[in-house]
């Protein structure tokens, strides 16, 4: 119950404070980055982070979602946050991204990471007559699957701009946001009693 009500503190807080951001509201607001060196991330991000209390890193949207596609919801409980995209050209949904504290990535392969911090993993399930595949960040506490689904023709932009448009943020920094806009009063990881 502290937990929920901590959780409704500060996702009230952050609509207070976010008022510039594309952010409306905390349950379905889109999971925005912050913009600039002193931007705030978006509602949505603090209930990402507060789902998954381990994660060092929380997925975000860094950018305008690109003509063609479109931001579905979260869906944000207890041990796992997700949200999706579908695209008029790729399929419904094309790409889900899922924060938890833990992936399995039996069966992925290790490549170069595009993420400072994070170790990248990706797995190709199926290639036709649709793409099938998963592409995971790893780090302590977390992991960041992007699961794709992909019709048509063009299969490689999807990862593309899912790259482009998913970025990620650091719970010290989330942690430092919710400080300093409640002036101390909140903390983003309440302990719990």
């Amino acid at each position: 119950m502290r937990r929920t009500a901590a959780l409704l503190l500060v996702a009230g807080l952050a609509t207070s404070v976010a008022g510039c951001s594309s952010d409306n509201t905390a349950a379905t607001g889109v999971p925005a980055c912050p913009v600039g060196p002193t931007g705030s991330a978006g509602n949505a991000v603090l209930l990402m982070a507060q789902s998954v209390p381990t994660a060092s890193w929380v997925p975000c949207v860094r950018t305008a979602v690109p003509t063609g596609w479109a931001y579905l919801h979260l869906d944000a409980r207890n041990g796992i946050a997700t949200f999706s995209f579908d695209s008029d050209l790729f399929g419904q949904p094309a790409v889900a991204v899922r924060l938890e504290p833990s992936c399995d990535i039996s069966g992925a392969t290790r490549v170069p990471t595009d993420r400072e911090g994070l170790t990248r993993f990706e797995r190709v399930q199926q290639t036709s007559p649709s793409f099938i595949g998963q592409r995971y960040y790893v780090f302590p506490g977390g992991c960041i699957t992007f699961a794709f689904t992909v019709s048509g023709d063009s299969r490689g932009e999807p990862l593309a701009v899912a790259t482009q448009m998913v970025g990620v943020v650091s719970r010290d920094d989330l942690r430092a946001q919710v400080h300093d806009a409640s002036d101390g009063r909140l903390s983003l990881d309440p302990e719990s009693s």
